[in-house]
């Protein structure tokens, strides 16, 4: 294993603590602060950040480290939460009270991604990984069976998680004017897809009437 740096941002000194010795003894380099703005000037590879900071909002905070991964530790286990900060592109939400062999495996699992996919070439979608350079993607980093038509529209979903794409937009896209008015055809390989996503095909929501988007969270 590359030797790895982690930034842990918190408030309390104890999660602070027990954060340090875990992390230390799987072979990372351990760096701890309170103080959020920290997070603006570190080299880490990975910050493990609490949003509720006295200094500066966390979420306000991850606009400005959008070139570090941020898995986010809190006590909030609301799902619009949840979902608000994978939309802002953390790569991973732990609530607290956590396990700790779970963390560990969650911070080793993004960086076997980033191991694994060049940064540039990569979209992360909670367990959905989008390898742009070598149309493939993962879930949980096992690759998923798609055909050509159905990775597309997967990572055409993934490139604006949260956001609502209509049917004829997918289509213009995917399959250009030629298809324009069949929607049933977009229905037919999301389903296709949904089946290959296995108990996260609900991060495929419909939305009556419209069309499809991306969440993080089944």
């Amino acid at each position: 294993m590359q030797n790895r740096k982690i930034l842990c941002v918190d408030t309390d000194r104890n999660i602070l603590d027990l954060l340090t010795f875990n992390l230390e003894a799987s072979g990372y380099e351990v760096e701890t602060t309170t103080v959020g703005k920290d997070a603006l000037k570190t080299d880490a590879s990975l910050v493990l950040l609490d949003p509720h900071l006295s200094d500066l909002g966390g979420f306000d905070l991850l606009g400005a480290v959008r070139s570090t991964p941020v898995i986010i530790l809190t006590e909030n286990d609301n799902e619009d939460a949840i979902v608000d900060a994978f939309d802002m592109g953390v790569v991973d939400y732990i609530v607290k009270p956590f396990s700790v062999r779970e963390l560990l495996a969650r911070v080793k699992a993004v960086f076997r991604r980033i191991d694994d996919y060049p940064a540039e070439e990569l979209i992360v979608v909670g367990p959905l990984t989008i390898d742009s350079e070598n149309y493939e993607a993962f879930r949980n980093n096992e690759k998923l069976p798609l055909t050509l038509k159905e990775y597309e529209l997967l990572k055409l979903l993934a490139e604006s998680p949260g956001r609502v794409l209509t049917r004829d937009y997918l289509l213009d896209r995917i399959w250009g004017y030629e298809f324009y008015g069949e929607t049933r055809t977009v229905d037919v390989h999301i389903r296709h897809i949904r089946m290959k996503l296995g108990s996260d095909a609900s991060m495929i929501e419909t939305v009556r009437g419209v069309g499809y988007r991306l969440t993080a969270i089944a």
